[in-house]
């Protein structure tokens, strides 16, 4: 069903392994802490060598210890040379403590043990920091803070023999947020569990409130973004050699960072997403300084500890990326490139759309296809506009085949197909922007080809204005000097045609019914449908990945770059800060919209 180029295994790490054993010291670490039944049952052996004591102090210790490894552990896989220093701080402290408080001479020896361990492979810990923003500060407080207030609850509910009366829900609520300030809560317990439960949410609280505070006033490291030279560089590259791949153009995303080969002949433009170093299309320049920039971004995701990953390159970058890497590289689907001189809307095949386009033309709908710097800069504002009016949604979106503007004065060779509807008589004051009910943008692919970028069209127009300018720019095509036009991306394209003929078996017809089945929601099919319609050429595009179990991480990072996930902060909280994103990056949607809806070319 998939093709793949390359399998590149990669095996366990140290840092992996301690990740993995401080996640589980951290969780019998909490549970030792709040459980009394558990530091006493028959794990109470290897209780006995964690951080933390019997006492209502030690107890509070073990459980803030138990919250600290947890969150160090994540880290620590990766890498991370804080994560390093934190755990490099904390085991001693720890140990301090144990001999202090516990005489456990055992968990004392181990924690040093573990010491001299992450001492002896600090070198495994050099990862530099992710980008970040303040606003993880606030996001922080509130996961933390709702992390707290559950495990709270199951604090105080945790001795039920030793509490005096039967407290609500709420009363065992309100203890909990007095508790997590320091204060006495409306519950009383027998003995020494007034101290331990008291310790314990104090502890919570303070944890909540010093990560809070440390994430607010750490240095922030935003995003690499493209610098004027940057751009000026890559430009410079696509002059000579932009023809080779159809997203080149789109390499000059300016919220994309970008790294060159040491010759300066060929560069990679990124951007981290949740800790992925994501690619995409092929590299731009010359072929033969690939691997020196691959080589550079491999280098720069291994210093960050980021997983690397290339979204739709082409066959010829797949086998280049995975060469020079050992990554391995699985299709993806198919781009719909429609040759000028081919194309006709003669024939049976065409009918459908021949048909569409003859009908929006009667009903008084007239086409203009025109060059970027051939528009003054009033009719591109006005574009510009309504294209941002007719996106559909709040949701930003784009990254792989999205340029994220109209009209910039560099972009001047791009092209701008809008239709129009002169001297409709409708009720009612005129729309906003006269005439014009949609619009079409296409990026220089060389010096002879496009490739779509966005389509947009007021709703309240006629259904078919998309397949009306397609067909337009088609039409226009020779006199631009265009041989060739990019389309839209079709996920899993050859599955779903596979899946369809006679005869296909029933692997191939469920995984193409599970296709049906998610283009409810993700246009899979209907966009497959909508560039047939056409009569493409299909050209395979790939992505390339370290390793299978990473492609889950891999799709959401996909997924938040193109705009389809959003993890930012809720519209009245964005101003205390905003996740590093161009403002104009939604132009990405219509890739993977229905082509019936306004949206942007589709990965």
């Amino acid at each position: 069903m998939a093709r793949r180029l390359l399998r590149g295994p990669r095996p366990e790490s140290v840092p992996s392994l301690v990740g993995t054993a401080c996640a589980l010291i951290g969780l019998v670490d909490i549970a030792a802490g709040v459980f009394p039944r558990f530091r006493h049952s028959r794990m109470h052996s290897f209780a006995e060598v964690l951080p933390g004591a019997l006492g209502p102090f030690a107890a509070a210790l073990s459980l803030s210890a138990g919250v600290l490894l947890l969150l160090l552990a994540h880290g620590l896989k990766r890498r991370k040379r804080r994560a390093w220093r934190s755990a490099v701080f904390l085991l001693p402290a720890g140990t301090v403590a144990q001999f202090a408080y516990r005489h456990s001479v055992i968990g004392a020896l181990l924690s040093l043990g573990l010491l001299a361990l992450l001492v002896r492979h600090r070198g495994e810990f050099a990862a530099l920091p992710d980008p970040r923003s303040r606003w993880r500060a606030l996001a922080n407080f509130v996961l933390m803070g709702a992390g707290s207030i559950g495990l709270g609850l199951v604090i105080v509910s945790a001795h039920p023999h030793r509490t005096i009366g039967n407290p609500s829900l709420s009363e065992r609520l309100e203890h909990v947020l007095y508790g997590l300030f320091g204060f006495d809560g409306p519950i009383d317990y027998k003995g020494i569990v007034s101290g331990t439960v008291g310790y314990s949410l104090g502890s919570l609280g303070l944890l909540t409130a010093l990560t809070t505070i440390y994430l607010a006033f750490r240095p922030e490291h935003p995003v690499a973004r493209l610098t004027e030279d940057d751009e000026r560089r890559l430009r410079a590259l696509l002059d000579r050699h932009g023809g080779r791949d159809s997203l080149g153009h789109f390499a000059l995303r300016r919220d994309k960072g970008v790294v060159f080969s040491p010759s300066g002949k060929a560069a990679v433009c990124y951007r981290v997403v949740s800790g992925v170093m994501l690619a995409s299309g092929d590299p731009i320049g010359d072929v033969e300084a690939w691997p020196g920039a691959i080589e550079r971004f491999m280098d720069e995701a291994k210093a960050h500890s980021w997983t690397p990953a290339v979204m739709g390159c082409s066959e010829t970058g797949g086998e280049v990326w995975t060469r020079e890497t050992g990554l391995d590289a699985l299709e993806l689907g198919d781009e719909a490139v429609v040759d000028v001189p081919d194309f006709s809307l003669r024939g049976r095949s065409m009918r459908n759309v021949r048909q569409m386009v003859t009908r929006i033309e009667r009903a008084g709908y007239e086409t203009r296809v025109r060059r970027v710097r051939d528009l003054s800069e009033g009719e591109l504002a006005r574009i510009r506009d309504a294209a941002d009016d007719w996106r559909g949604t709040d949701t930003e979106r784009g990254f792989s085949m999205a340029l994220g503007r109209i009209g910039d004065p560099a972009d001047g060779d791009s092209v701008v197909a809008t239709a129009h509807k002169p001297g409709e008589a409708e009720p009612g004051p005129p729309g906003p922007y006269g005439d014009l009910k949609a619009v079409l943008h296409f990026v220089p692919w060389g010096t002879d080809g496009m490739s779509l970028d966005l389509m947009r069209r007021d709703r309240s127009a006629d259904p078919g204005m998309n397949e009306l300018l397609i067909v337009a720019a088609l039409h226009a095509a020779p006199a631009l000097g265009v041989v060739r036009v990019s389309l839209n991306f079709a996920m899993f394209r050859s599955a779903l045609a596979r899946g369809e003929r006679l005869g296909a078996g029933p692997v191939l017809r469920g995984w193409r019914g599970l296709l049906v089945f998610l283009s409810r929601w993700f246009q899979i099919e209907s966009l497959y449908r909508f560039n047939a319609k056409f009569q493409p050429r299909w050209e395979p595009r790939y992505v390339v990945f370290r390793s299978t179990g990473d492609l889950p991480r891999i799709g959401f990072a996909a997924m938040q770059a193109e705009g389809f996930v959003t993890l930012s902060l809720p519209r009245p909280l964005r101003h205390l800060g905003r996740p590093w994103r161009h403002d104009r990056a939604d132009d990405h949607a219509a890739r993977t919209t229905a082509p019936s809806d306004p949206g942007v070319r589709t990965a």
